[in-house]
């Protein structure tokens, strides 16, 4: 019988922490570039750490267990895991992607994909038909790179419906799964080839290193992502490694708490005078409420939400104290974005408009501060009179 999510968190599928020299708890930082040989044509396992080093194995076997992946290589940043991902697609390719995307990946499509011959289009994912009318549009179409919850609109895309669509074409079907980590969401487990993650967020947890992960579901798959990670040296370094097994041991703990917050916050947010809509997959009323719960154990701690004007959106920005006004997610502090200019400044102003992505709306992330502290720091950034 396998161990539960919250100690593979900590100890790994197999109680890895207790093969550290000398017992040792905290696992030791293999701070070195190379390894020495014990013979000619013989090797301890390691040879060099852009290939492989034994501080992030580690951590790539943790975060394997918690996918039900195959293997996981650890990257130096979500955008590097996202661009080893690309290497994988032939020139000519065409990849249908998730309309409400990471700024970020719509940027590395356009700016590098499309320099390798892979063209890009994108489709409300959330509707199977207008997915797979995005697919027949394009008879090139080689993979679907999804993203639910979506950001920053937290539409919510059925996994099983993309599966049972990469099937109807044989398409690659891969999935960003940062928001809800796999303490909450598993998409391999429903079908997903591959699974993207921004480490940096969720996994790592306290807003202090850069990484990324690519996990994979099949030996085949795993072995052509292993021979570009160490040829594009895509590598995560060993201390960054460290502090990445150190913010998992705590994940099951802090996503529970901000998820717990998350939703005292929303329910509040929907009852103040001057926000508009709340979008948080929580809510009972949100589209993708029951479709989440069918693929998912949570809903997480992002919320996006609309003021009612553009002054009071940038008085929020500019008042808030506690929460802090940054890009990024997922760490214990709270953090609040401006997705228009931060996180989705890149993706043309038509493109925004059409996805709601206007001056009106913000994005939360939720963090494990005391709720009532969060409450009073957003009642006073929003104005002087609370309730609708």
């Amino acid at each position: 019988m396998g161990y539960g999510i919250e100690t593979r968190c900590i100890h790994g599928e197999e109680g890895i922490t207790r093969e550290h020299a000398y017992g040792a708890m905290g696992t030791p930082i293999y701070q070195t570039a190379t390894f020495a040989h014990p013979g000619v044509g013989r090797s301890t396992g390691y040879d060099y750490s852009r290939e492989s080093n034994p501080t992030r194995s580690e951590l790539e076997k943790i975060v394997t267990s918690l996918e039900g992946a195959y293997d996981t290589v650890a990257c130096s940043s979500g955008m590097a895991a996202l661009a080893v991902c690309l290497e994988l697609l032939d020139p000519g390719a065409h990849v249908v992607c998730t309309e409400d995307l990471y700024g970020g990946s719509v940027r590395m499509f356009a700016a590098m994909g499309e320099r390798h011959g892979i063209t890009f289009s994108y489709a409300d994912t959330s509707d199977e038909r207008a997915a797979e009318e995005a697919v027949r549009r394009h008879p090139g179409t080689k993979a679907l790179y999804i993203e639910t919850p979506s950001n920053p609109t937290m539409k919510v895309t059925d996994l099983r419906a993309m599966r049972r669509l990469a099937d109807r074409y044989g398409l690659l079907l891969i999935a960003d799964n940062t928001f809800l980590s796999p303490y909450f969401q598993n998409p391999l487990e429903l079908g997903a080839d591959l699974v993207v993650h921004s480490g940096t967020k969720f996994l790592g947890g306290h807003n202090d290193t850069l990484a990324g992960f690519l996990c994979s579901a099949d030996r085949e798959t795993a072995a052509r992502i292993r021979f570009l990670y160490k040829t594009l040296g895509a590598s995560l370094s060993p201390f960054d490694s460290f502090l990445l097994i150190r913010g998992i041991k705590t994940l099951p703990v802090r996503m529970e708490r901000q998820q717990q917050n998350a939703l005292a916050l929303a329910r509040w947010l929907r009852e103040q005078k001057g926000i508009g809509k709340v979008l948080y997959v929580g809510l009972p009323e949100h589209p993708g409420y029951e479709v989440n719960r069918g693929q998912a154990r949570g809903s997480g701690s992002m919320i996006s939400f609309y003021t009612d004007t553009p002054e009071r959106a940038k008085r929020i920005l500019e008042r808030v104290r506690l929460i802090s006004y940054a890009e990024s997610l997922g760490g214990v502090e709270s953090l609040v974005t401006y997705p228009m200019l931060q996180t989705h400044g890149d993706v043309p102003e038509d493109v925004r408009r059409r996805l709601g992505i206007t001056d009106c709306l913000l994005r939360l992330s939720v963090g494990i501060e005391n709720e009532a502290d969060l409450l009073a720091d957003l009642g006073q950034a929003i104005g002087e009179e609370q309730g609708k």
